[in-house]
């Protein structure tokens, strides 16, 4: 049962939960979109995520300088269920919504070279 406590104390941390919220509705995020979305440091960014890289929430894959992030459970898997679960609780909840809101905007002016800084990472 020591691997179920890690798993769920994992989900007990509001970034971490953040940051999964944010990579269930996406297929791979940067460090830099998920920094600038949280207003978090990368230091912060980097930590939590490494912590879920570890417990098998996520994966990563570097392009050059951008680290890049998405979701790894298994199809069906106790994490698998854990997300599906944790995903129809924050379906319903506005600041869930309001923080995918906000990604959105994030990618679209980050996609649209509007914001100078939409990209910490280079």
């Amino acid at each position: 049962m020591k691997k179920e406590a890690q798993l769920f104390k994992s989900l007990a941390d509001e970034t971490r939960l953040k940051m999964l919220w944010l990579l269930m509705g996406r297929e791979e995020l940067c460090v830099c979109d998920i920094m600038g979305v949280l207003g978090i440091t990368q230091s912060k960014a980097s930590r939590h995520l490494r912590y879920l890289y570890h417990l098998g929430w996520v994966n990563d894959r570097r392009e050059g300088v951008w680290m890049n992030y998405r979701l790894s459970v298994a199809p069906g898997s106790p994490e698998d269920r854990q997300l599906k679960l944790l995903a129809e609780i924050l379906s319903s909840r506005p600041e869930a919504q309001a923080l995918r809101d906000r990604l959105a905007q994030w990618l679209a002016a980050k996609g649209q070279g509007k914001d100078a800084a939409a990209c910490q990472c280079s």
